[in-house]
């Protein structure tokens, strides 16, 4: 190897030795293969596609060789490189450029400048001048230099492609248009024009999208700037209100224990003037027992029994331990305070966010839901447009609000005593339009009516006004000992409704079930009474819904009206209910209307109380928090009643545990 090294003339002569027969460039990571020959690894590999033979001796292998790089091969040709001061990649390049030239046809030396397409042939700018000064040659078609003529030749006629068949996309020649009768044809240049014209209205179409998305990604980088920016100041401001509290509950602490401090300090000095005035006395009669000891040891008879001697006034004080402690007032009142509110922040918490507003501003409640609905949005509010729960003043003792008795107490809070009679309704209804419409119309009528939600014009809206007691939640407990089983009536169900799981759930769809006709059926109205009534005593139940939308849960008398325009629930001076239309809750009543803040029960309870005439509804969550109460008197027995009229919606009766 030193000696080749050492030679510059034998490495040059052994340039035609280091050549790949494939690609005429020095090897480019020689590779030997089972024959013995030599070729760069890319060329060898690009020549395998579907059968494996050595390109030079043409001998077959059944299977891919494995290849491994030749090293000896390699040491020699990186030192030829090195004495030849020439790179592999500078000779391959060189080798291209040469090969990518195209030459003239005529003397093969010179580059061509044209091609004639008649002649099939490339010619130098020297050659070209009979085609440019002869005028038998003019009507030959010049284009730019083309590499290999023999792809614009028709392998079907062996004559030049000079048209193009833009249905089937391909060039064809003069011949071929007998087989492409009626389609549309063109010069390739024409074609060539055609799609670059498409091309660059792609590159415009692409531009426009680009820049939109560019516009639409700059304008999401500006609000994740505004997020970040509106999430810390948002923080700040929480951040603020909450250190305030805080603020506020640490003076509040130091108020309540300088209060305990003053009731303190007070005892002591009351303590310490007792003490003072019991040292005193003791002081005293210690001095009384010093003179009457002295008395007693006078030896002269007549002496002593002239000696006069007064007992101190503190023994006829009999002493008494004081009855001071910090069961003041004001001490306890302070301590009760801290608990009760320690037990009402903690009830607010364990509401999510978004229900403890409501909770805390009450007041707000009718028109915050007002606004929100005006604006599309409908507020989360588990017990909206209830009074809250006995208070205490956040930051002084006070007493909690005694509403005044309008709806009777809810279970628990009853009391024996004297019952006061329910006050009287109205039973005028105004007169119904739909009163007056034909039968077959008016089915047509109820059912528009359910769809559009849109009010009778003899319905009155007004907002509710909470009975007063309504004020805090109920234990669930206390209820369930008035639990009822019921059961849906298959009697009275209207035909979209079916009813499943032991006839205590009812469905509603588009399909009608086969039920018999009878007279107790409900025909209008998709509506179900369950098999129970009741005239006496207090009885609960609780219905899950599928969803708050177009259903309704109510009281009916057995009399309501089945078939009538009228015998929706509440639409007549027989039935109660409260019914969910779209976002809007609402209390109805012989055609009267009370719209009520909407608290998206998942679960609704119902206690009906015949003594009192009263059914109140609760919306069920860890405890039951009343959100309406009818007052009505009983002339007979009332059956729990429902309304369902979204296609697949559903209420089930559920088993009280």
């Amino acid at each position: 190897m030193a000696d080749v090294e050492g030679s510059p003339f034998s490495i040059t002569s052994l340039e035609d030795e280091l050549t790949c027969s494939i690609c005429l460039s020095t090897f480019d990571c020689p590779v030997t293969i089972p024959c013995g020959h030599n070729f760069c690894q890319d060329c060898l590999l690009a020549t395998w596609k579907d059968s494996y033979s050595c390109p030079q001796c043409r001998t077959h292998f059944a299977s891919r060789p494995e290849l491994k790089k030749n090293t000896v091969l390699s040491t020699v040709v990186e030192t030829f490189t090195m004495r030849s001061g020439r790179s592999d990649g500078g000779v391959f390049r060189e080798e291209k450029e040469r090969r990518a030239v195209i030459r003239c046809d005529t003397c093969m030396e010179a580059e061509a400048s044209k091609t004639c397409l008649t002649c099939m042939a490339s010619y130098c700018d020297k050659h070209l001048r009979p085609h440019r000064d002869n005028p038998i040659f003019r009507v030959h078609q010049l284009s730019e230099p083309v590499g290999d003529l023999m792809e614009r030749i028709c392998p079907d006629h062996h004559k030049l492609m000079e048209l193009f068949c833009s249905q089937h996309s391909r060039p064809i020649c003069s011949l071929c248009i007998q087989v492409h009768k009626g389609c549309s044809l063109m010069t390739p240049e024409e074609q060539r024009s055609l799609k670059e014209s498409e091309l660059r209205g792609g590159l415009g179409v692409l531009d426009g999208k680009i820049v939109k998305n560019e516009t639409v990604l700059s304008q999401m980088r500006d609000m994740q700037t505004k997020l970040k920016d509106s999430a810390v100041n948002k923080k700040k401001a929480v951040s603020a209100e909450y250190t305030q509290i805080r603020d506020m509950l640490i003076q509040e602490e130091r108020d309540a224990l300088n209060a305990v401090d003053r009731e303190v300090e007070s005892g002591q000095t009351k303590l310490r003037g007792l003490m003072k005035k019991f040292t005193e006395n003791i002081d005293n009669m210690n001095k009384a027992k010093e003179e009457i000891n002295k008395l007693l040891s006078q030896s002269q008879t007549l002496a002593f029994l002239q000696i006069s001697f007064n007992m101190p006034q503190a023994v006829n004080f009999d002493p008494y331990t004081p009855r001071i402690n910090l069961d003041s007032k004001k001490a306890m009142a302070t301590q009760a305070f801290a608990v009760a509110l320690k037990e009402h922040l903690a009830e607010i918490l364990k509401q999510p966010a978004e229900a403890r507003l409501p909770i805390v501003k009450p007041e707000s409640n009718t028109d915050s839901f007002t606004s929100a609905s005006a604006s599309g949005f409908t507020p989360f509010s588990p017990r909206p447009l209830l009074e809250p729960e006995p208070q205490w003043n956040l930051f002084n003792l006070g007493i909690p609000r005694v509403p005044t008795s309008h709806c009777p107490a809810p279970a628990s809070q009853a009391k024996a005593g004297p019952k006061k009679k329910a006050p009287k309704q109205s039973k005028k209804p105004p007169e119904s339009t739909e009163s007056k419409m034909g039968a077959k119309s008016l089915a047509k009528s109820m059912e528009h009516l359910d769809i559009g939600g849109k009010d009778k014009p003899n319905e009155t809206t007004e907002t509710s006004e909470i009975p007063p007691n309504i004020t805090s939640a109920e234990k669930r407990s206390e209820l369930l000992k008035y639990g009822t089983v019921l059961t849906l009536d298959p009697k009275t169900a209207h035909k979209r409704i079916t009813l499943s799981d032991g006839f205590t759930k009812a469905s509603v769809s588009d399909e009608h079930t086969n039920y018999p006709d009878c007279l107790e059926r409900f025909s209008v109205c998709s509506q179900v009474l369950t098999s129970k009534g009741f005239l006496r005593g207090r009885h609960y139940w609780e219905v899950r819904l599928s969803s708050n939308n177009f259903i309704g849960v109510g009281l009916a008398y057995s009399s309501i009206d089945r078939k009538g325009p009228t015998s929706r629930l509440g639409r007549n001076a027989q039935s109660w209910c409260v019914e969910w239309f779209n976002v809007k809750l609402s209390a109805w009543h012989n055609s009267s209307e009370t719209v009520l803040a909407n608290p998206n029960p998942k679960r609704v309870g119902v206690l009906l109380d015949c003594e009192e005439g009263t059914a109140t509804f609760y919306n069920v969550a860890d405890r039951a928090y009343p959100f309406h109460c009818f007052v009505f008197p009983f002339a007979e027995a009332v059956y729990p009643a429902f309304w369902i009229f979204s296609s697949g919606s559903s209420v089930s009766l559920c088993k009280l545990q």
